[in-house]
C-alpha cells in the first residue's frame, strides 16, 4: 500500500512538473524558470532576430520535453527504489515496453535536433516554410525582412506568450510551442470560424468571447493554420491587416463592454437639449483630444438645478467631440464596477468640472 501510494504521488508531482515546463503558468514565468529563460544566452534577442530565436526555441523544446518521459522513468526508479527500475532483466514487459519507447522518442528527437541544427538550421521547418515564402530566394532574406518589420513598434500583438498572433506590415505570424507560421499578407485571407464565449474568465467580470480564424495561403507550399484571439482585439487586427477576414458562417461577434458602453453615451447625448451658441461666437475648433474633426460638444449642467448635485457648470469653450469625449467619460470610471459607469461622473477633461452623461450637449448647428 506504501509502495503504491509513494508511485502515485510521484507521478503526480511528476505529472505537475512536467505541465508547468510545457504550460508555464504565470508564476513559473515571474520566478524565471523557463525555457527562454535558462537559455537566454543561447536563444539570442528575439527584438533582434525574432525567426533566428523562435527556430533555436523550437529545437531545444523539442529536445527537452523528449526527455520528459525518459526522465519519469529515472526518477521513479529513485522514488520507488523497490519496484528495481534499473534492473533490466527483471523488468516486466510493460515496463520494458515504456522503456523502449521513452528512449526512441529521445533518439528521434536528438536525431531531428541535429539535422535541423546542420547548414546553419537550414533544414529547420521554419526555414523551409520561409524558403518558399520568398520566391527561392535564401531563407535568411525572408527571415530579415520579417526581422526588421518585427523590431516595428506599430505592430500587432496578443495571446499568451507560448501562443502569439503577430500581424506585421507584411506578415501573419503564429507563434506556438514548437514551431511558427508564417503567412504572407499579399498570399493570404483569412476566415472568421466560430466564437467560443466564457461567461468567467480571470481577464474580465463580464466574461470574455475567443475568435477562431483559420489563414489560408495562395501559396500551395504553405499550410492553413489557425489562429485564435479575443474579440476585444478583433478591431486591432482588423486595422492591421491588408486582406479581408471572410465571415461566410456569419459569425456573431460581441461588442466589448468599453464598446456597448460608448454606444450608450451617445444615445443619451443624442437625447440631451442642444447647446445653442451667443449669436457671433467664434466657431469651434478642431478637437484637440483627436484634431481630425471639429469640436462639436458644450458640457452645460442639465441634471440639477443652480447648485445642487454633484455637477459642476463647466465654462471652457468647445473643444472636444463627441467620440473623444466618450473615451474620456469612460477611462475615468472605474474598470472593476463597469455596472456604475452610467450613472457616474466624471471631471472636464480642461477644467476638472465634475459632470455626468446628463450634462453633454451637442453644439446646434448654425
Amino acid at each position: 500500500m506504501v509502495q503504491m501510494s509513494s508511485e502515485f504521488v510521484f507521478t503526480l508531482v511528476y505529472l505537475l512538473i512536467c505541465l508547468c515546463l510545457i504550460f508555464p503558468p504565470t508564476e513559473v514565468r515571474s520566478a524565471g524558470l523557463t525555457l527562454q529563460n535558462v537559455l537566454s544566452a543561447w536563444l539570442g534577442s528575439e527584438d533582434m532576430q525574432f525567426i533566428q530565436y523562435h527556430i533555436k526555441r523550437t529545437t531545444a523544446a523539442a529536445w527537452l520535453h523528449s526527455l520528459l518521459p525518459l526522465g519519469y522513468y529515472i526518477g521513479l526508479g529513485f522514488a520507488c527504489p523497490k519496484l528495481n527500475l534499473f534492473q533490466i532483466s527483471e523488468l516486466s514487459y510493460g515496463w520494458l515496453a515504456y522503456l523502449g519507447i521513452a528512449a526512441a522518442i529521445h533518439l528521434l528527437a536528438c536525431a531531428l535536433s541535429c539535422y535541423w541544427v546542420t547548414n546553419k538550421f537550414g533544414n529547420h521547418p521554419i526555414a523551409w516554410a520561409l524558403h518558399h515564402q520568398g520566391n527561392n530566394s535564401p531563407w535568411t532574406d525572408v527571415a530579415a525582412r520579417i526581422n526588421e518589420e518585427f523590431r516595428r513598434i506599430d505592430k500587432f500583438t496578443t495571446g499568451p506568450p507560448d501562443l502569439r498572433v503577430i500581424v506585421t506590415d507584411s506578415w501573419v505570424i503564429k507563434t506556438w510551442a514548437y514551431g511558427v507560421n508564417v503567412a504572407h499578407q499579399a498570399d493570404c485571407h483569412l476566415n472568421l470560424l466560430r466564437t467560443e464565449d466564457h461567461a468567467i474568465s480571470h481577464e474580465s467580470r463580464t466574461g470574455v468571447q475567443y475568435l477562431a480564424m483559420q489563414v489560408i495561403s495562395a501559396n500551395t507550399h504553405i499550410k492553413a493554420f489557425e489562429i485564435r484571439l479575443l474579440s476585444s482585439d478583433y478591431k486591432d487586427l482588423r486595422d492591421k491587416l491588408t486582406v479581408p477576414v471572410v465571415n461566410a458562417r456569419n459569425v456573431v461577434i460581441q461588442q466589448t463592454l468599453t464598446d456597448r458602453f460608448l454606444e450608450a453615451f451617445r444615445e443619451q447625448v443624442h437625447r440631451n437639449p442642444l447647446f445653442v451658441p451667443a449669436p457671433g461666437s467664434p466657431a469651434p475648433d478642431n478637437c484637440i483630444g483627436c484634431l481630425q474633426v471639429r469640436a462639436d460638444i458644450k458640457l452645460v449642467k442639465q441634471c440639477a438645478e443652480g447648485q445642487q448635485g454633484d455637477c459642476i457648470q463647466c465654462f471652457c469653450r468647445p473643444m472636444w467631440c463627441l467620440e473623444c469625449m466618450c473615451k474620456w467619460f469612460a477611462s475615468r470610471q472605474n474598470q472593476s464596477q463597469p455596472e456604475s459607469w452610467m450613472a457616474s461622473k466624471s471631471p472636464c477633461p480642461t477644467c476638472r468640472s465634475k459632470f455626468c452623461m446628463l450634462d453633454v450637449c451637442l453644439i446646434h448647428p448654425e
